[in-house]
């Protein structure tokens, strides 16, 4: 396992004043089906969750008890969704986006500095700092990871009850072969991504 994130870049921030750093990550931004979720985290300053890591490198199990421990002790969390119907209407980075922004207006709080992950937030009226890896780097973008990765996954097991024979409720929307297979046989659902394009191809051919 990767090198465990800490606190060094919530700290940077702290010793400036700034008390609430929001970190934010999204889920969901590969798959062909399903929504996009983004989640913004905020603790007290040196509050720390031993085990949080990036949501990839954790078990399922892990990942629902730890996601426990983030909404006990965060003093604000938000969510975004972005839906397929946005997704396919302004491409899934733009939706991306909206997720992320959506995240942060959810916060019960005004974070004084944002740390995200990978790239900045188009759009957001805040300051804002983009740490590559920053899931593996930073805590609260860290935590931001696993309540984003909790909420889609528990929504797409919502989802898979709603449209059965696809598989969400094992590989959450991804292109795994399975997944390939039964898009391919019952065609696409109305939450899969029209603008990506195995579901684009799969609407275009004609059946017999």
């Amino acid at each position: 396992m990767s090198k465990r994130p800490d606190l060094r870049y919530e700290r940077r921030l702290w010793k400036l004043g700034i008390d609430a750093v929001a970190g934010v990550d999204e889920a969901g931004v590969g798959p062909m089906a399903g929504p996009v979720v983004a989640a913004a985290v905020v603790f007290a300053p040196e509050i720390f969750i031993s085990g949080v890591h990036d949501s990839k490198q954790l078990t399922h199990e892990r990942r629902e008890e730890l996601f426990t421990s983030i909404r006990d002790r965060a003093i604000a969390v938000g969510v975004g969704i972005a839906e397929v119907n946005e997704i396919d209407r302004l491409n899934i980075y733009w939706a991306t986006m909206s997720a992320s922004r959506r995240a942060l207006s959810a916060l019960n709080l005004a974070p004084g500095h944002v740390l995200v992950d990978g790239r900045l937030i188009a759009g957001l009226q805040l300051p804002q700092t983009r740490i590559v890896g920053g899931d593996r780097k930073s805590f609260c973008i860290a935590a931001a990871s696993i309540v984003a990765k909790v909420t889609r996954d528990r929504m797409m097991v919502d989802l898979d009850a709603i449209y059965p024979g696809y598989g969400f409720a094992q590989h959450k929307g991804y292109c795994t072969s399975e997944h390939m297979q039964s898009l391919a046989k019952l065609g696409p659902s109305p939450i899969h991504r029209r603008s990506f394009w195995p579901v684009a191809a799969c609407a275009q051919r004609p059946l017999f």
